[in-house]
C-alpha cells in the first residue's frame, strides 16, 4: 500500500502524479476503517483528502505552517504527517486528537477547534515571520461555512495590507460563494496568475504611463475597462475589490490542479485566497448524500452507515426540542435562533413547523445574541439555543445587550459540563462562571428530563435574561417522584435526613444521589437538594441545612473558580463560620479529550471519588456513624 510509505509529510513528493489517485483511495479507505470503531468528524475528512495531499505536496512542511479553521477536516493532515497509527485510539482518553494540537507535532501550527479563526491565526504568524526577517509560507485554511463568521471577515479586511506572501484556502463544498464554477472562471483564474501576464500587464501600464500628456489617462482607461470585464466574468470579485487577489475555482479533487494553483499562490508578494471546490463525505455514498448526518459519527457500520451505538431514553436535545415545538404552539411570540447548529441543537423540528420564526443565523454567535436582544426589545420572546463553549464567543454581547437592558432572552445552553471526545475547545465547563459574573442573568440547570420541560415552560414566561444549562446525553430519567413546581431562585429538596447535605447542581444530582445511596450504606444520615438555581442561589435553603448539618458538600459541573460552590461556600463562612464545607468541581484546568465517565473519574466529581473526599473529614466534623459496625 502506498500510505504504508507516508511516514513523514515528504514523503508523499516520493509518488508519481499516478499514483495520486490511488493514495487519495487509500486515504478514504484507512479514514472510514478507522472512524467507524472510533467516531469522529468522517464527512469533511472525506471532502479534503486531495486538498490535503496537494497542501503536502506544495509546501515544504513544517517548516511552512497550515492553519486548519475548526481543524476538525485535519485528519488527512495527521496522516500524512506521521501519524497513522494514532487513528487507533482517536479521540479517546490519552490517545490522539480530533482537532490540530501544537503539542502533540510540530506539523500542526496552531490549535484550533472553534471557526472563523483561521484567517486571523494565519496572519499573525505572517506578520511575525515578516517581523523577525523568517521565511516560510503561512497558508490558511477555512470552509465556506466559516465565512459566515464575522471574524473572518474582520481579519480579511486587514489581510488586504499584506506586503508578504498570505495564501487563504477557501474550502468550498456547498459552491456558495458563487455559481459561476466553469471554464471560464478557470480560464480567468490561471491567466491572471501566470507570470508572462503579471509582467506583460507591468509593461504595459509603464509604457502607457511613459506617454507624454494622454499616457496616464489611456492607462486608467484600460484598468477601468479591465476591472469592469472582471467583475463582470469573474466569481472572486468580492475578494479582489479588498485587495485580496482571487485565484479559481479550482476543482479540490484535482490533486495535479491544485499543486499547480499553489505553485502560483506562493509567488505573490501580498494576501492571495485560492477557492477551491471539493464535496462534503466524497467517496462515501452514504456520507455524500447526507453530510449533516455523517459530520460527527459515533461507531458505525460502514456497509449500512447506521450507528453502532445502542438506542437509549430521549437526550436532553430531544427533549428541548420537542418542548419548544410544544410552546411555540402555545406562544404565538416564541422565536428560535441557532447560529448554524440547527441539528445539534434540536432545533430542525421547529424550523420545518414554525419557518417563519427560526432564525439560522450562520457561524456568528454574537450576532445571533444581539439579534435576539432586539427581538426582545420589540415585543418577541427569542430563544437562544447554543453550545456552552460556542457561547463565549458571544459573551460581550451577553452582557452589553441583553443583560444592561434587562431584555427577555433565554438561552438553553446544551452541552453543558464535560462533553467527551472533542476536548479542550468543546467542553461546557466554564459557562456557571461567566454567566454569574453578569448582573442581572438568571441561571438554571435541571436535575432530570421532566424538570427541562417545566424549566423552558418558566423560562420563556420570564421578564429578564435568564439561562438553562444542561449537559449532553441521555436525559436523567430517576427522581421522576419529585415534582415540585419551579418558583425562581428556590432550590428543591429531595431528601432531608442530618448531618450531611449534598447540595447538588443539574447533572450533579443523580451523582449526588449515588452518592447519598453509599454514604446511607456506610451508616450515615444524608440529605440530598437540588440547587436549581445558580443564580440566585437559595440562601433560604442553605440556611436551612446549616441548622441541621455540619457538613454541606457543593457539587457542579463546572470549573471552581467563579462557581456555584465558591458562591456558596463565602456565604456559609460569612454567616455560619462553624459548618464545615466540601466544593466538589472541576480544577482550574482545560479538559482533553476522552469517554466522559473516564473524565469524571480522572476528574474526581464521579460518586465514588466524591465518597473519598468526603470521608476523611467526617470524624473531624464530628459526625457519628448511626452503624458503629459499618467498614467505612
Amino acid at each position: 500500500m502506498l500510505l504504508e510509505k507516508i511516514e513523514q509529510s515528504s514523503d508523499i513528493k516520493k509518488l508519481k502524479e499516478e499514483d495520486y489517485p490511488v493514495l487519495a483511495k487509500e486515504i478514504r479507505q484507512f479514514l472510514l476503517e478507522k472512524i467507524s470503531k472510533t467516531g469522529g468528524h468522517l464527512a469533511s475528512n472525506l471532502g479534503v483528502v486531495e486538498l490535503t495531499m496537494a497542501l503536502h505536496l506544495a509546501f515544504d512542511l513544517p517548516k511552512d505552517k497550515i492553519v486548519w479553521d475548526v481543524g476538525h477536516q485535519a485528519y488527512t493532515h495527521k496522516l500524512l504527517s506521521g501519524r497513522r497509527d494514532g487513528f487507533n485510539d482517536l479521540r479517546q482518553f490519552g490517545g490522539m486528537s480530533g482537532f490540530p494540537k501544537r503539542k502533540e507535532s510540530p506539523y500542526d501550527a496552531f490549535d484550533t477547534g472553534h471557526s472563523s479563526t483561521s484567517i486571523s491565526a494565519g496572519l499573525g504568524i505572517a506578520q511575525a515571520r515578516d517581523i523577525l526577517g523568517e521565511d516560510y509560507s503561512v497558508i490558511s485554511v477555512i470552509g465556506d461555512g466559516a465565512l459566515t463568521g464575522g471574524m473572518a471577515y474582520e481579519a480579511l479586511n486587514n489581510a488586504a495590507q499584506m506586503k508578504k506572501n498570505f495564501i487563504i484556502i477557501l474550502n468550498d463544498n456547498e459552491m456558495s460563494i458563487s455559481p459561476n464554477v466553469g471554464g471560464m472562471s478557470k480560464y480567468l483564474g490561471s491567466v491572471r496568475t501566470r507570470e508572462g501576464y503579471t509582467a506583460l500587464k507591468k509593461g504595459v501600464e509603464h509604457a502607457l504611463n511613459a506617454i507624454p500628456g494622454v499616457g496616464k489617462s489611456i492607462a486608467t482607461g484600460v484598468s477601468m475597462v479591465k476591472n469592469s470585464i472582471k467583475q463582470f466574468f469573474v466569481p472572486g470579485m468580492l475578494f479582489e475589490d479588498m485587495g485580496i487577489t482571487y485565484l479559481g475555482p479550482v476543482d479540490g479533487h484535482d490533486v495535479n490542479a491544485m499543486v499547480q494553483v499553489l505553485t502560483e499562490a506562493k509567488r505573490m508578494q501580498k494576501a492571495v485566497l485560492v477557492h477551491v471546490i471539493t464535496k462534503k463525505g466524497k467517496g462515501y455514498g452514504p456520507a455524500e448524500q447526507n453530510p449533516s448526518r455523517f459530520h460527527g459519527v459515533d461507531a458505525f457500520d460502514v456497509v449500512t452507515g447506521k450507528s453502532l451505538k445502542e438506542k437509549t431514553y430521549p437526550s436532553y436535545t430531544d427533549v428541548f426540542s420537542e418542548k419548544m415545538c410544544e410552546i411555540a404552539g402555545k406562544n404565538p411570540k416564541v422565536v428560535a435562533l441557532t447560529a448554524a447548529m440547527a441539528d445539534g441543537t434540536g432545533l430542525t423540528r421547529f424550523s420545518k413547523e414554525y419557518p417563519d420564526r427560526f432564525f439560522d443565523v450562520g457561524i456568528a454567535e454574537g450576532h445571533e445574541v444581539t439579534s435576539a436582544a432586539g427581538m426582545a426589545s420589540a415585543g418577541l420572546k427569542p430563544v437562544v439555543a447554543v453550545y456552552s463553549s460556542f457561547l463565549q464567543r458571544g459573551y460581550d454581547q451577553v452582557l452589553h445587550d441583553v443583560c444592561i437592558q434587562e431584555l427577555p432572552v433565554l438561552f438553553a445552553i446544551d452541552r453543558a459540563g464535560l462533553v467527551g471526545s472533542d476536548g479542550e475547545t468543546h467542553q461546557g465547563i466554564f459557562d456557571v462562571s461567566f454567566l454569574s459574573l453578569v448582573p442581572g442573568m438568571s441561571i438554571m440547570a435541571p436535575k432530570n428530563h421532566w424538570e427541562l420541560e417545566e424549566m423552558l415552560d418558566f423560562g420563556v414566561t420570564f421578564d429578564g435574561p435568564m439561562a438553562i444549562r444542561y449537559p449532553r446525553g441521555q436525559a436523567y430519567r430517576g427522581l421522576e417522584e419529585f415534582l415540585a413546581p419551579i418558583e425562581y431562585g428556590k432550590a428543591e429538596m429531595l431528601y432531608e435526613e442530618k448531618d450531611i447535605a449534598l447540595f447538588a447542581l443539574g447533572s450533579m444530582v443523580s451523582t449526588g444521589e449515588h452518592v447519598r445511596e453509599k454514604l446511607k450504606n456506610k451508616g450515615y444520615a444524608c440529605t440530598l437538594v437540588n440547587a436549581r438555581f445558580v443564580k440566585p442561589f437559595d440562601t433560604t435553603m442553605i440556611d436551612q441545612l446549616c441548622q441541621k448539618h455540619k457538613l454541606i458538600v457543593t457539587m457542579e459541573e463546572n470549573v471552581l473558580r467563579g462557581g456555584m460552590g465558591m458562591c456558596i461556600t463565602k456565604y456559609i463562612h460569612d454567616n455560619y463560620p462553624g459548618i464545615r464545607v466540601i466544593q466538589v468541581a472541576l480544577p482550574d484546568a482545560y479538559v482533553e479529550h476522552g469517554n466522559v465517565t473516564a473524565l469524571r473519574e480522572m476528574l474526581g466529581i464521579d460518586s465514588d471519588s466524591v465518597i473519598r473526599q468526603i470521608t476523611p473529614v467526617l470524624e473531624e466534623c464530628g459526625i457519628q456513624n448511626t452503624r458503629p459496625t459499618a467498614i467505612v
